[in-house]
């Protein structure tokens, strides 16, 4: 895993903040000046934020647990489903369902029938509809895949929430604060810190900046991940491998018991001549 480096930050545009009159006073020790009405993220603080937050998002992947991805804004979207996607994660960029942390067992009822009318569809109950069913389901069943469709695979609710824009996502953020679920997020010099647990200072607003941070995290993950199927392949060698041990060792001492055995029957009997030799004398 590998932090970016200074350049590549400042190449990316992670450096830009807002104007100074939409500047949130909270964002103050991550701001390093202000130029042209602009104000500058201090990018140093900003690399190590994200070196903390990319191994906290690791250890969290090595323990198999989900983090779900939110980011509705345009520049965005396509970066996060792709970055999501290939580490297997879930994500939402549409629009965020309300109350979809707070209301789960709700959302998995949606995500039930999603799969429901799949189930329909397999086993040929579909066709046996009118043709005026058939075209509510399919339009029911493309909007909830629009919605939820990324977020089918999660069973139960995610163990961090990683969000792009924290003022856009301000739901979410409130949400996952409810119930206590760590939240991860770039903050740009507009938004309240205060939410957020792992804060990464950069510019939400740059597809640029957005890919380098996504890039750095997912690499994180996926570390994490491969270290965990590494240790599930090394688990049972390694419980054999305890099994064995004591075996071994049995082996060991039962063998240096039966050489010790016939050692103390020869001492005796070279005593006993020893001991003859001055009476005959």
């Amino acid at each position: 895993m590998s932090t970016p480096t200074f350049d590549q930050l400042l190449e990316a545009g992670c450096h830009f903040g807002h104007l100074k009159r939409k500047w949130n006073p909270a964002m103050a020790p991550y701001i390093f000046m202000e130029r042209n009405g602009i104000h500058i993220i201090d990018l140093y603080k900003t690399a190590a934020k994200l070196d903390e937050a990319a191994n906290a998002l690791k250890a969290i992947a090595k323990q198999g647990k989900k983090v779900l991805f939110v980011a509705t804004k345009k520049q965005a979207k396509q970066v996060v489903a792709d970055k999501a996607a290939s580490i297997n994660m879930p994500y939402v960029i549409e629009r965020w369902p309300g109350g979809m942390l707070t209301n789960f067992p709700t959302i998995r009822k949606a995500v039930k029938k999603m799969t429901a009318i799949d189930k329909m569809t397999k086993d040929g109950t579909f066709d046996n509809l009118s043709k005026r069913e058939k075209l509510q389901i399919t339009r029911q069943r493309a909007k909830l895949e629009k919605t939820l469709g990324s977020i089918a695979d999660l069973n139960r609710l995610p163990s961090a929430l990683f969000v792009v824009d924290v003022l856009k996502e301000h739901i979410a953020v409130a949400e996952a604060n409810r119930l206590g679920i760590p939240v991860f997020a770039m903050v740009d010099t507009n938004s309240n810190p205060n939410d957020v647990d792992f804060v990464i200072p950069a510019n939400d607003d740059a597809s640029k900046s957005i890919e380098l941070v996504l890039d750095t995290l997912c690499a994180a993950m996926a570390e994490g991940l491969e270290e965990r199927k590494v240790e599930k392949v090394d688990a049972p060698e390694a419980a054999a491998e305890t099994e064995a041990a004591p075996r071994r060792e049995r082996r060991r001492v039962s063998r240096a018991k039966a050489e010790a055995a016939p050692e103390a029957a020869e001492a005796p009997a070279a005593e006993a001549p020893a001991a003859e030799a001055p009476a005959a004398e």
